[in-house]
């Protein structure tokens, strides 16, 4: 069984360079702390900016800060007033090249390097998404949660932290991270010499999820998405008892379903989206676990634990995520389940759009216009711009087309939603750690404020 830590994980899905059989380019003896003065201080004298602890735990020649940065509500409309902005940064020296990295959602407060930064033997600074963690604006409602926004804070931070880190800078992230990373571009395309997004979904359109349904038609072997169909009908057929079993774990955890509005929808939202979980986080060799039809209420329970998250879906960790449901059901989207093998057995209609994770007193209108001025902005304009993708994960049947000088999709066969570099071919993967290093080496000119 998968531990919370992992449950964690895989909910935010963030892509990390563990397993990358790299190592970082030599620095100069002596480089455990930089040349001149402090960093330390030179972090606290930039406007804004508030050095809350230096940790412990950074690989050698780095260290690892812990920070605050104060950040408008509204980019538009000072008066909105402020929050603090949570970022991290492993520093190793300031002629080196700086990689901004965003896991989308809450800041990952553990010295971790993401690949790029492995590669090019760099500084990191990572964003923690506003309206996450602990960069909250303390607004009653989510209507500064926008992606233009959320791309005026990555320019805030990008043209702050220039003034130490004057060299190259790449950004990065996995999953919604990625997607950030892309939005950031779109608006201040030249911030940054280069962008690597992982698994990064594109929905253009939200109300045309073919591509999502017909990935899952397709996944595996027959018999593995058969499997998967008889495990969701038996799952609701004995819904009485894996209910009663829920219900006793949340009992038992202090834990309730508010927020989605019962343990009865909260298993069958899980279990439409077992399917789609089962791709993106593994696949063929979890076939076998795939409870058959005489399993015991027990190993249903388990197995829709295991590959669902069932803790997801109550109150303690749905609340932590209201934003995102938020983000997808106002301008991100969302996909659809398939349901046609389900016929008789569902309760709730439209149980796994956004709104079930978001309490209703907080509006909701969805804004058809942002993700296709995105998409357009990428096959038409997006340089530099790598988007490396698992072609078994269906988070990227709808995946981006980059269009733009200097810019591709790599996919790695057998990968799911967690790929690294080294899921890639071996000329793939060469291909990425080169073009991070011309990157690198041939900063673009820098733009004004777009």
């Amino acid at each position: 069984m998968r531990t919370w830590t992992r449950r964690r994980l895989l909910m935010s899905t963030v892509t990390g360079a563990a397993g990358l059989a790299l190592t970082a380019p030599a620095h100069a003896a002596g480089r455990d702390r930089p040349a001149g003065d402090d960093i330390a201080e030179a972090l606290r004298a930039l406007p804004g900016l508030r050095v809350i602890e230096e940790r412990s735990g950074a690989e050698p020649g780095y260290r690892f800060f812990v920070l605050g940065l104060r950040q408008p509500v509204d980019h538009t409309d000072r008066a909105a007033g402020t929050f603090e902005q949570r970022l991290t940064l492993l520093h190793t020296a300031t002629d080196r090249p700086t990689v901004l990295f965003t896991t989308g959602y809450e800041a990952t407060l553990t010295p971790r390097r993401t690949e790029p930064t492995v590669v090019l033997g760099g500084n990191q600074l990572q964003v923690e998404h506003r309206y996450f963690g602990d960069s909250r604006p303390p607004t009653a409602d989510y209507a500064h949660l926008t992606v233009r926004q959320a791309a005026d804070d990555h320019h805030r931070v990008v043209r702050l932290f220039r003034t130490l880190y004057p060299g190259a800078w790449i950004s990065t992230g996995g999953s919604k991270g990625g997607m950030a990373t892309v939005y950031h571009r779109r608006f201040h395309p030249h911030d940054v010499d280069g962008t690597v997004a992982y698994s990064a979904p594109n929905n253009v359109d939200d109300r045309e999820d073919s591509a999502y349904l017909c990935h899952l038609a397709h996944a595996g072997t027959a018999e593995t998405r058969a499997a998967l169909e008889r495990v969701q009908r038996e799952a609701l057929l004995r819904r009485a008892e894996l209910v009663a079993r829920y219900e006793d774990w949340a009992a038992a955890t202090g834990d309730t379903f508010r927020i989605v509005g019962g343990a009865d929808k909260a298993l069958e939202i899980a279990v439409l989206r077992a399917p789609f979980m089962f791709w993106q986080n593994g696949g063929a060799a979890d076939a076998g676990a795939i409870p058959g039809a005489h399993a015991s209420a027990d190993a249903l329970y388990a197995w829709l634990d295991e590959t669902a998250l069932l803790p997801v879906y109550a109150d303690a960790v749905a609340r932590q995520y209201v934003p995102y449901f938020y983000q997808l059901g106002t301008e991100l989207g969302y996909w659809d389940a398939p349901t046609h093998h389900l016929a008789g057995l569902l309760r709730y209609p439209d149980a796994t759009q956004p709104r079930s994770f978001v309490p209703r007193d907080i509006p909701m209108r969805f804004d058809h216009t942002v993700m296709p001025d995105i998409d357009r902005w990428v096959r038409r304009s997006g340089e530099r711009l790598l988007f490396l993708n698992g072609a078994q994960d269906p988070a990227v049947a709808e995946p981006f087309h980059p269009g733009g000088r200097d810019s591709r999709t790599l996919w790695a066969p057998d990968a799911d939603h967690h790929v690294t570099l080294d899921d890639l071919s071996p000329a793939d993967r060469a291909d990425v750690i080169a073009t991070l290093h011309r990157w690198a080496a041939e900063p673009r000119p820098r733009g004004g404020r777009r």
